[in-house]
């Protein structure tokens, strides 16, 4: 029950509902590759509402095995849709919680301080700010519609985090450098395939994706979802085995590019010393140490590897040839192929080289 092309996404931003509940198998997959990185530091999840966050319950479940100075978690309350909360508070919150004093293991009402905030809980707000000065690492699950402006500032106040987003921001224009600047990288446990997050009550419940489980919590299985991080593990630093041969036949040249198509992450080809653009899954197999990552195919030529730009009337014959009615073909958009002289766009393409 997989929705295609990421329209549970799409439908998701339409409504301005776009925030989904991890769940717990998720965050304890991830969480478990990053121990070492907890001890003595103050964590944040500031798009969480305490009383429902799973994100929550595990640091206060986990809290003196990871030994953590303190928790603190922040409540958004939208005037409209509430983005950020599972539950109904009628004020924005804050909550912080300094672990297990009474040695019960159970989260008692005297061991959190609950405060109100002035605003609404936006992590952009001036006391959100001051709250997240205070943090060593933020972990949560922020809107997909606004992971440009939460990484930015996240490394504008140079804070260590784990957090979720969609594949496809690693082409975004503000976060691919960071990539590239090895500011940021994919995280341990998710690969591929999709995963099941929680949705509102009032989250519509119209497609393939959706469903409501034995619990009676409603759903979305959502593609492409991937953890974000910037705290080091060791599975990244393992090398890819590369198995495949160099041939021109089998990885040709873009026409506006000078790099090799390389189709799949698994046949990179080991003797070949030039720049080659492999898919954006790449990134859950690259090791700094063996690759460098050079740029990337993209319509405004940001990093200055274009070879050659395509004018109107070329996209226009390249449209007609392809289709065989009029139209415009983007070719500057992606790297560019021609096959049985045919101009072929590729998928998006991260352009790589390996280190000697």
């Amino acid at each position: 029950m997989v929705m295609g092309d990421n329209a549970a996404l799409t439908a998701a931003k339409r409504a301005k509902k776009d925030e989904f509940y991890t769940q717990r198998v998720d965050i304890e997959n991830e969480l478990r590759h990053y121990k070492p990185h907890f001890k003595d530091k103050v964590v944040l999840c500031n798009c969480d509402d305490p009383r429902q966050s799973e994100f929550f319950n595990y640091f206060v479940e986990n809290y003196e095995k990871l030994g953590l100075k303190r928790l603190i978690a922040t409540c958004y309350k939208s005037q409209d849709v509430d983005l950020f909360s599972q539950g109904e508070c009628e004020r924005a919150i804050y909550q912080i919680y300094e672990g297990d004093k009474n040695g019960n293991m159970t989260l008692d009402d005297d061991e959190v301080c609950v405060r109100e905030l002035k605003g609404d809980g936006d992590f952009r707000s001036a006391e959100c700010i001051e709250i997240l000065k205070q943090a060593d690492i933020v972990v949560t699950n922020p809107p997909f519609s606004l992971f440009r402006e939460y990484v930015s500032q996240l490394v504008k106040f140079d804070k260590k985090f784990l957090i979720i987003g969609n594949v496809n921001a690693i082409t975004y224009k503000e976060i691919f450098p960071l990539f590239q600047q090895n500011q940021i990288w994919l995280g341990a446990s998710i690969h591929s395939g999709d995963r099941k997050f929680g949705v509102p009550e009032n989250y519509p419940l119209n497609a393939a994706a959706c469903g409501v489980d034995e619990n009676g919590q409603r759903f979305i299985r959502v593609k492409g979802v991937r953890w974000f991080t910037n705290l080091d593990y060791p599975q990244r630093h393992e090398k890819l085995p590369l198995y495949k041969q160099y041939s021109p036949e089998e990885f040709p040249n873009y026409d506006n590019y000078d790099a090799i198509n390389v189709n799949k992450t698994a046949d990179i080809p080991y003797d070949y010393d030039g720049v080659m653009g492999v898919p954006i899954t790449f990134m859950d197999k690259y090791n700094p140490e063996q690759f460098e990552i050079v740029g990337m195919c993209e319509n405004e030529n940001l990093y200055g590897l274009k070879t050659r730009v395509y004018g109107r009337e070329e996209c226009q014959k390249a449209y007609y040839a392809k289709f065989g009615k009029k139209g415009t073909y983007d070719l500057n958009a992606s790297g560019v192929l021609t096959i049985n002289g045919i101009q072929e766009k590729v998928y998006q393409r991260i352009l790589i080289r390996r280190k000697k």
